[in-house]
This record gives C-alpha cells, sequence and structure tokens, in this order.
C-alpha cells in the first residue's frame, strides 16, 4: 500500500497507460534518481518495482543503501558512476580497482546484486559542460572495464558511458547525413572502436520532449509515435516520428565510423507533465501508450527493425534537480 499511495492523481492515466503495458514488453526498464527532498526509502521502492512487474534499473551511483535493498531481488541493474568521479578514476588504475571491489565486487555473492551494466559519466560530453570531461571519460571508461575484466566479471556486465544525443548531429535532419559533433568526433571514434573491440553497448538518452521544447516550430506530432508527423524520406526510409529519426541518425554515425552492429541502449527517454505547456499528463499518456506500443511490438527503427532496450525517465519525480533547463525537470516521474 506504501508504494501505491505514492501514485499521483493527476497523472493516474500516465501510470496506468505505461504499466498496464509493462507485462507485454522486454527490455523494459527505468532510472530511480533520488535527487529530492525526501527521497523514498528504497525498501518501498523496490517494492513498487515489484508490484509494477518492473525489473530492471538504471542507478546514478552506487549508493549502498539501495544497491542492498536490490539485492536478492533478481532485477537487472545498471549502476552509475557519477561524472565527479571520473577525473580520479581516469588518473590511477588503483582508484578503479577500488571503485569496482566497493561496488560491484561487493555485491556479486550468492542473493547479491545483478548488475549487467556500469554506466561510466551521465552524459559527459553534453556541451553544457564546456569540455569539462572530455579529456577524463574514455581513460576512466578504460580502467573501469580494465578492473572489471581483471576481477572477473566482464561475463556477467558491461561498461558503458551514457550519452546525450546532442553527441551526434545532421546538418540536413536526415539521418545518412549523421555524424559525431566536431567538437567531439576524436573522443567519440576512439569511445565507440573501443567498445566495439570489447563488445560493449552504446547507451544514448533520446528526449523527444526536448525537440518540441528547445524549437518552438518543431512539428508537435512529430514527437510522438501515431504516425501523424509529416514524414521524412530518407534512402529509401520514411520517418514520421522524431524518435526514429534520432536513433537512426546515431545508427548512421556509428556506420560513418566503420561500425555496423553495436548493441544500442537507450538510457533514457520520457515526457514531463508538468512545467512547460506541452508537459501535461494528457501528453504524456500520449507519449507512454506509443512508445509502450512500440517496445511490445519489437518493431524498432526504420534501418533496425528490432527489439529496442529501454530505460524510462524516470520512475520518480526529483523536486530538488536544477531547473535551469525549464521547471518541467522536476517533473520526469511516473510516481511522486
Amino acid at each position: 500500500m506504501a508504494g501505491r499511495a505514492m501514485m499521483l492523481v493527476n497523472v493516474g492515466t500516465v501510470i496506468m497507460t505505461t504499466l498496464t503495458l509493462a507485462s507485454l514488453v522486454r527490455g523494459f526498464g527505468v532510472n530511480w534518481g533520488n535527487i529530492a527532498s525526501h527521497p523514498l526509502n528504497p525498501d518501498i521502492v523496490v517494492r513498487m518495482l515489484k508490484d509494477n512487474k518492473i525489473n530492471k534499473v538504471k542507478l546514478f551511483d552506487a549508493h549502498s543503501w539501495t544497491m542492498n535493498t536490490l539485492a536478492g531481488t533478481g532485477m537487472e541493474v545498471m549502476v552509475g558512476i557519477p561524472n565527479n568521479l571520473l577525473e580520479s578514476l581516469a588518473e590511477d588504475y588503483e582508484n578503479a580497482k577500488d571503485w569496482v571491489k566497493e561496488n560491484v565486487t561487493a555485491y556479486m555473492r550468492k542473493g547479491g546484486v545483478n548488475i549487467k551494466y556500469v554506466a561510466v559519466g551521465n552524459e559527459p560530453f553534453l556541451s553544457a559542460y564546456n569540455g569539462s570531461f572530455l579529456e577524463t571519460t574514455f581513460p576512466a571508461l578504460k580502467n573501469i572495464h580494465k578492473a572489471l575484466k581483471e576481477a572477473g566479471h566482464t561475463d556477467k556486465m558491461k561498461a558503458t558511458i551514457p550519452q546525450n544525443a546532442e553527441v551526434y548531429q545532421s546538418a540536413n535532419d536526415k539521418p545518412s547525413e549523421g555524424d559525431f559533433r566536431s567538437d567531439v568526433k576524436k573522443t567519440m571514434l576512439d569511445i565507440v572502436n573501443f567498445f566495439h573491440d570489447n563488445d560493449l553497448p552504446f547507451t544514448v538518452n533520446i528526449y523527444p520532449f526536448l525537440s518540441l521544447y528547445l524549437n518552438e516550430h518543431f512539428p508537435v506530432e512529430f514527437a510522438f509515435f501515431d504516425g501523424k508527423g509529416e514524414s521524412i524520406p530518407d534512402k529509401g526510409k520514411n520517418y514520421d516520428n522524431v524518435f526514429d529519426a534520432n536513433y537512426d541518425t546515431l545508427v548512421y554515425s556509428l556506420k560513418k565510423a566503420g561500425i555496423k552492429d553495436m548493441k544500442i541502449i537507450i538510457g533514457e527517454i520520457g515526457w514531463p507533465t508538468d512545467g512547460h505547456k506541452h508537459a501535461t499528463p494528457k501528453l504524456a499518456e500520449k507519449f507512454y501508450a506509443g512508445l509502450m506500443k512500440r517496445l511490445a511490438e519489437e518493431e524498432g527503427t526504420p534501418l533496425r527493425p528490432e527489439r529496442l532496450e529501454v530505460y524510462l525517465f524516470g520512475f520518480l519525480d526529483e523536486d530538488m534537480k536544477s531547473i535551469m533547463p525549464g521547471p518541467f525537470e522536476r517533473h520526469w516521474g511516473i510516481f511522486r
């Protein structure tokens, strides 16, 4: 009852749309953030996840209380390394070994945590960071991967770097013109080749809502999945929504780097319910209904018609998040 009591009345339709379809969807998980004035007890959150048949969760750190609560649940976990740790992990391999020992190996026991991925940083090449993490992210990734391998964990889990979709772009908005952003291209090519050589996935955060928010002339229907957006033809494929176009822009960017078959994970995708004229429960319901239907049908995108692995953002509202991007930042949750 405690978990269910947290359901927001004004977004009840969003929750029911999302969670009713959850049992039909493979590869479906949620982001669990804690930038809140009154974070929920992890026991309550885990019970909510179980009650709603969600068995995959993405974290932004490796807090011991959260990790211990997830122990024995069998849920697949992507554990996170905050950006402020990247420098120390990059500079000294011993620091990476210690991090893996304390935050991974400590939970690799019978009845422990089912860690599937280790996320090295979070959107470290976001343009707003002005290159702050450009020199440390890749070395940190290599050290974490090496430490995981040395500890014998790489047969069970993979390292990755959740990137914002702005690390690639298209000059004319057509996916086939996609390429990595010029100021990060050299480092991104090093990273994706390292991913390829070590069978690691590319994780990307895609937000159709932000396309609307950042461009007042953006066609509203192109943000959704119901096929009402004006179609963009591109090399024999047609794109009627921004998610497909964005995802396939990444696929083309990888192809230009000589990589054709890398696994792609959607680390974050969602729709806020307040804080902007387009951030409403009604539009969130529309977005999630289309997304969950897409996931349930496993139809993928025009270039990759296959099952997608997706983590919704987010499971809970976070009322202490910065509102510099916009007031909606505190209202991404499908639960309060």
